[in-house]
């Protein structure tokens, strides 16, 4: 203070009298029973000593014994605490040795990238993190290394190759670190051949670092040299499926052909359908268990009593699996099991099912976007929107034999869905096990007008853009589920139980009912507050409001 005693202060936020009191009665307590009082201060954090100051003081007292680095760490995942920029550094490494980076390389792609003094920042950090990783691992090898090794040794001619065949299978997921290793075998002899099988269809391990790039310039990165002419190669295609029958093969062609830089090929199915293969169910919120259900046992109802089936639940994330106890309880007949989307590659099954194909971070296709730096260690993103979220759709419908469900939100069903269900072009059959709705355009904003059931058990439709759009009406008072509408600009609104109602002046969805004020009935929008379009009630109308013909 200014006279020079002191006065022990606390941040704005912390009481101060409570706080020094909490302190005093410490202190009483560890002394009256003899106890030892360990005391720490904020400024020993702030100063970025506290741990080392509270080793010292401790030491006085007790033996440490510090406990391995390694048992921490696993300790501290488990808990869930790994900050996300210890995450990204890990990530990072393992892209970095993968894809046999230097820092030097990043930097100048950082630059091209224009991603700012972060990169440098990042990288700046990077460097040091990765010289202590090799140093720690002494004379150990982890597994980028396993591979750029022996690239390495061929290169040098460290290892002879005796071979002139070369043979990769599952091409489309080679990076660019297995690709050396194969050029660097190649290059070793003259006649030496590559043959690859792969479907760039189904390259959805980018995040693993396969780079689909070198698939579509197979010749350029593999091909030979005959004649004076450089990157001389053949391409056989493999079309004939021996899974798929020709409703599912065709639209998960076209599907997945929508992007110009997929290789195209000719499929060639493995039967011909007699009945719609493919279908969307749209599920209402909450009900997504129930839907299932349906599915299921429609499913289950078309198996004779002496056969069974097998169905794969597909999710494009693993927390997605239902109840499978459950599941298997309730249908027997059916053989059902779960897999991510990525986890089925090369499984496949009567029946397929993909589950909560909605939109949003965590739909599908995912919004989940990498932190920008993983850019500097990625191969070159591709162009086209959602390029390998496609790829991910064509496995998950390839899965399936004879059928393939997709369930999806009523309310924010995914794009995928919207495009499937829009072109005519893949012949998707709506409802089905459990049935779909009839698709309203709301008349305020173009979306879409959706059923739901309110507290008080009747149906209203509301529009699908609730937080920016008010549209709600009622379903129609004869029938209690229908949605009156106005077709080609009638004066009426129509029912599909055949209800008739006048349709409002104002707005284009609403139609008029009788309500009763002030000075008598009259005829109001069903929308009203939202709408305030009326008429008065004519001397010569009769049962005014909605009308119902006879059939």
């Amino acid at each position: 203070m200014p006279d020079g005693s002191e006065r022990l202060i606390t941040a704005p936020f912390v009481d101060r009298d409570e706080y020094l009191a909490g302190m005093e009665w410490k202190r009483e307590v560890h002394a009256a029973y003899e106890t030892t009082l360990i005391e720490t201060y904020s400024f020993e954090r702030q100063e970025g000593c506290l741990l080392t100051a509270l080793a010292e003081k401790l030491a006085l007292h007790v033996t440490l014994k510090p406990r391995p680095a390694g048992t921490i760490f696993d300790r501290v995942v488990e808990l869930k605490q790994v900050d996300a920029f210890s995450q990204l550094l890990g990530t990072f490494l393992r892209k970095f040795k993968g894809g046999g980076y230097n820092v030097a390389d990043c930097e100048t792609k950082s630059e091209r990238l224009k991603l700012g003094n972060r990169a440098k920042a990042f990288l700046a950090v990077f460097a040091p993190v990765f010289t202590e990783y090799q140093k720690r691992l002494g004379g150990r090898i982890d597994f980028e290394d396993m591979i750029l090794r022996a690239a390495h040794y061929a290169e040098t001619g460290r290892y002879v190759s005796p071979f002139r065949h070369i043979l990769v299978d599952e091409f489309q997921d080679i990076s660019q670190s297995r690709a050396r290793l194969v050029k660097a075998l190649k290059v070793q002899h003259p006649d030496a051949r590559v043959f690859a099988v792969g479907d760039d269809w189904q390259s959805i391990f980018r995040f693993a670092g396969s780079d689909i790039h070198l698939m579509r310039h197979f010749g350029h990165e593999f091909g030979g040299s005959f004649n004076g002419e450089t990157g001389v190669h053949r391409t056989v295609d493999l079309g004939r499926t021996f899974r798929s029958i020709d409703q599912i093969a065709f639209a998960a062609r076209t599907f997945v052909l929508k992007n110009p830089a997929q290789i195209s090929k000719q499929i060639v199915p493995a039967g011909k359908a007699t009945e719609p293969a493919i279908r969307i169910v749209m599920t209402p919120k909450n009900e997504e268990k129930k839907k299932l259900g349906e599915v299921l046992a429609s499913m289950s109802a078309r198996i004779d009593a002496a056969n069974t089936a097998s169905v794969l639940l597909l999710g494009r994330y693993r927390f997605l699996e239902p109840d499978m106890i459950d599941l298997k309880r309730r249908f027997p007949r059916l053989h059902i099991s779960f897999k991510t989307i990525h986890a089925s590659k090369g499984l496949e099954a009567d029946h397929v099912i993909l589950l909560s194909a909605d939109s949003g971070r965590m739909g599908f296709p995912s919004e989940i976007v990498d932190d920008s730096l993983l850019a500097l260690v990625s191969p070159e993103e591709e162009l086209f929107e959602n390029a390998e979220e496609r790829r991910v759709m064509y496995v998950a419908m390839t899965r399936a034999r004879h059928t393939l469900t997709i369930l999806a939100s009523n309310s924010r069903p995914s794009s995928f869905v919207a495009e499937l269900n829009k072109d005519p072009e893949y012949g998707i059959a709506t409802g089905g096990g459990g049935g779909g709705q009839t698709a309203h355009e709301c008349g305020e904003c173009g979306g879409r007008l959706l059923d739901v059931r309110g507290q008080d058990g009747r149906i209203w439709y509301r529009c699908e853009h609730v937080q920016h759009c008010g549209n709600l009406l009622p379903a129609c008072s004869f029938c209690g589920v229908g949605l009156p509408r106005h077709p080609d600009g009638s004066a009426e609104a129509k029912c599909n139980c055949a209800a008739t109602y006048p349709s409002c002046p104002e707005c284009k969805d609403g139609w008029l009912i009788e309500r009763s004020g002030r000075y008598g009935a009259f005829l109001s929008c069903v929308r009203y507050p939202a709408c305030t379009g009326k008429a008065k009630i004519s001397t010569n109308m009769t049962g005014v409001g909605a009308t119902k013909s006879k059939r």
